[in-house]
Order: structure tokens, then C-alpha cells, then sequence
């Protein structure tokens, strides 16, 4: 009896957001090898081209484009679909991080932050199901968070838009059901590339390890992330849809 890799994608075309790095990044990387044709999507043009660079097989393309310019999303994916052909998935990996303890969080930092983290994963899911854009269902994969699940100090405009995108992914998935499109959410603990980008700073060493610690598992990397992804966008998870899968070391076990 031959092997059959449930995760195989080849002949799939997938559409990934914050390609340019992180979760994005590997995530595109890990579709290439397993056969998908990717289409890269970030605001930077050079840094995508960096990851362009490191996908295997051939087909796969660069897409400029700042998501927090939700209310053109759909026209532009019309456009995509029309150059590219159509999608069997899109994984939305690009976000915001947002540390604004109440004493000092701005509205415009919130409306941006919104704009990134909510809007645009709606606008998305309402790109994606048009008519001549997928390819008769497919998968969308939402990236949320660990904080959207549990609170922490600090966190409190970017863990509510994480949760919304829990929330919002639940009621996406029942809706389109029914036009054979499944929708999930990862929501990653913290990864070490992440933790170190985001606090740098001389003194950060001490409160990596107290932020570690609270990881059974130690932190993660963004292949632990994409791998997820790849799951959920194959045929491996045909019955899975409007669930959200942690990947987070164990973070919310506590």
C-alpha cells in the first residue's frame, strides 16, 4: 500500500500575509516544500523578496499591499486571483504587538492596532469567498494569540483584539460552511524571535527567563507555528473547522 502524506499541497495556492518575516515567513517556506504555490503579502517589498528567495518548487509570487487598508481588501483579492489563479487557502499571519498599560494607551494606538488585528481578518474572510476568487472552498487560517485566550498586564487593547479574532473566526466558520470553506484560528504563546524583537533592550536577559518560565515547555520558534498551518490547511483537517488551535508550550495550562 503506498505512503500517503496527508499534509501534501501540492497543485494548492495559497495566499500568506507578513510573509516579510516571523510566522509569515516560515510559514510560506513550509507551504513551499510540501508543493503549495505561495503568494507572499507584506508592505515591504525588499524583505519579501528575502523570502521569495527561500521557497522551494517554482510558481510562487510577491504581493505589496498594507492590510490596514481593510476596505479595498476584496478588490484586491479579486485582482489576485485574476493574475495568480484561484486560492485553496490563506493563512493571515500579519498583526500588531502592542504593549499600552491603561496609563499611557492612546485611541489612535488602539484604532490602528484594530484596524491590523480585527478589520482586516474580516475583510479577508469576505475577500476570500467571492465568487472567482476560491477555488470552490478551501481553508483560512487566522493567526490570534495566547493573550486572547487569558489576560496579562499591559496587554489590554491587543489581547481584546486577539479574542475578537477568536470570536469573529467562530461565527465566519458556521457562515460559510456551507460554501465548502473551513476557518481556524492558532493562537501561538510567545516565540523566542518574537520576545526578543519586541523587548531588546540591555536588560531584557532576566525578563526573558521570567517570561520562559511560565512556558512548561520553554518558548517556541515561528516553525512551530507554521506547521500548525500547514495541519490546518491540508486534508489532514477536512472536518475541522471554527476551532482554535494553541501552540503555546503550555502557556495557558496554568
Amino acid at each position: 500500500m503506498p505512503i500517503v502524506n496527508p499534509l501534501e499541497l501540492s497543485g494548492r495556492c495559497i495566499l500568506v500575509t507578513g510573509a516579510s518575516s516571523g510566522i509569515g515567513r516560515a510559514t510560506a517556506i513550509l507551504l513551499s516544500r510540501l508543493g503549495a504555490k505561495v503568494i507572499l503579502v507584506a508592505r515591504n517589498c525588499d524583505r519579501l523578496q528575502e523570502t521569495l528567495h527561500l521557497l522551494e518548487g517554482p510558481g510562487h509570487a510577491t504581493e505589496t499591499y498594507d492590510l490596514g487598508e481593510y476596505e479595498q481588501i476584496p478588490t484586491w483579492m479579486r485582482t489576485i486571483s485574476g493574475t495568480h489563479g484561484l486560492l485553496d487557502g490563506l493563512v493571515h499571519c500579519a498583526g500588531m504587538y502592542a504593549l499600552a498599560p491603561l496609563r499611557v494607551i492612546e485611541s489612535s494606538q488602539v484604532e490602528t492596532l484594530w484596524r491590523l488585528n480585527v478589520f482586516s481578518h474580516l475583510w479577508l474572510a469576505k475577500g476570500y469567498r467571492q465568487n472567482r476568487v476560491n477555488n470552490a472552498g478551501g481553508s483560512i487560517v487566522l493567526i490570534s494569540s495566547a493573550v486572547g485566550l487569558i489576560g496579562q498586564a499591559g496587554l489590554a487593547a491587543y489581547s481584546a483584539s486577539k479574542g475578537a479574532v477568536i470570536s469573529l473566526m467562530r461565527s465566519i466558520a458556521i457562515e460559510v460552511a456551507r460554501e465548502n470553506i473551513r476557518v481556524n484560528c492558532i493562537a501561538p504563546g510567545n516565540l523566542k524571535t518574537t520576545m526578543t524583537d519586541t523587548i531588546g533592550a540591555p536588560h531584557s536577559h532576566e525578563l526573558l527567563a521570567a517570561i520562559e518560565k511560565e512556558h512548561p515547555l520553554g518558548f517556541g520558534d515561528p516553525d512551530d507555528v507554521a506547521y500548525a498551518a500547514a495541519y490546518l490547511l491540508s486534508p489532514a483537517a477536512k472536518w475541522i473547522t471554527g476551532t482554535t488551535l494553541v501552540v503555546d508550550g503550555g502557556y495557558t495550562a496554568h
